[in-house]
């Protein structure tokens, strides 16, 4: 594109929050509470603070109530709001361990030979029991789409341009066909671009987690289960708070503490991320 202009500096103006699950929707389960309603605690709790310390930004969220909504409408509320970030808020959970242990024997009778030759035995034979514990599994990821997805992204910003096209930028491919080569270079550049953005946040929110003692299981390409990533035409990451099978985890993630140390994270993440895009370098 060799008239192509670059367009302005990028400024994060609307995140969309969004409360992972919702209605018959469960999510992960703990030995009490549900994902659902951790998640949708949280998201609530995130859009308040960004309000409060962030105030210059307009706050989406996808659901404010337990309600179910399909991937695809969270990706349409998203799109339809016009987002420039999207952060979906969840819980981790790991299957219990299972165990088998000797829980004694039991005395088995059995013969050989016939007739008079039949002679009359016993055995010992050891019986096992088995069992779980929870998986100690514990700690933060945030993940982004994974590479090999971005097909799908592109789909999604092909379907969705006006999102992110400045006017000149607009003005000067109005006029290309939607699979013409301009046009397919503007989406696969974006969508790089936004790869990048997606995995400097989720980095981001990981340093933030390991600051306050957090163990961080990093940030994560993730192939599966994130098709909403994919959908949404913004950077978009998911964060996955705590092991809810974690029975010390499941009471942090309950709390109103645990509940308020999440967020204040995720924010001072934004905040990173933020002046990051906001003042890089542009290309001349």
């Amino acid at each position: 594109m060799s008239g192509f202009k670059p367009v302005q500096k990028a400024k994060l103006k609307k995140i969309i929050i969004d409360a992972g699950h919702g209605g018959h929707d469960v999510g992960a389960g703990g030995k009490y509470s549900k994902e659902k309603d951790i998640s949708l605690g949280v998201a609530l709790k995130l859009g308040k603070l960004i309000q409060s310390q962030m105030p210059e930004l307009d706050v989406v969220l996808t659901r404010t109530s337990d309600i179910y909504q399909s991937p695809p409408t969270k990706a349409n509320i998203a799109n339809f709001n016009k987002g420039d970030l999207f952060i979906s808020i969840h819980c981790n959970s790991a299957p219990p361990i299972k165990h088998t242990e000797l829980a004694g024997y039991k005395t088995e009778t059995y013969y050989t030979g016939k007739g008079k030759r039949k002679k009359k035995h016993t055995r010992k034979i050891p019986q096992y029991r088995n069992y779980t514990t929870p998986n100690p599994a514990k700690g933060t990821e945030t993940y982004i789409w994974g590479a090999n997805k971005n097909a799908l992204k592109e789909k999604a910003m092909r379907e969705n341009e006006s999102l992110y096209l400045d006017s000149a930028t607009a003005n000067f491919v109005k006029d290309f066909d939607t699979n013409s080569p301009d046009r397919m270079i503007l989406y696969s550049l974006k969508t790089q671009q936004y790869f990048n953005r997606s995995a400097n946040l989720a980095l981001t929110v990981e340093e933030e987690f390991k600051k306050v003692g957090r163990i961080s299981r990093q940030a994560q390409q993730r192939q599966v289960g994130i098709w909403v990533l994919q959908a949404v035409a913004m950077p978009s990451i998911l964060v996955e708070t705590g092991f809810i099978s974690n029975p010390g985890e499941e009471e942090y993630l309950n709390s109103n503490d645990g509940q308020n140390e999440i967020v204040r994270c995720i924010v001072q993440a934004l905040k990173r991320y933020k002046y990051s895009i906001e003042n890089q370098q542009v290309k001349k």
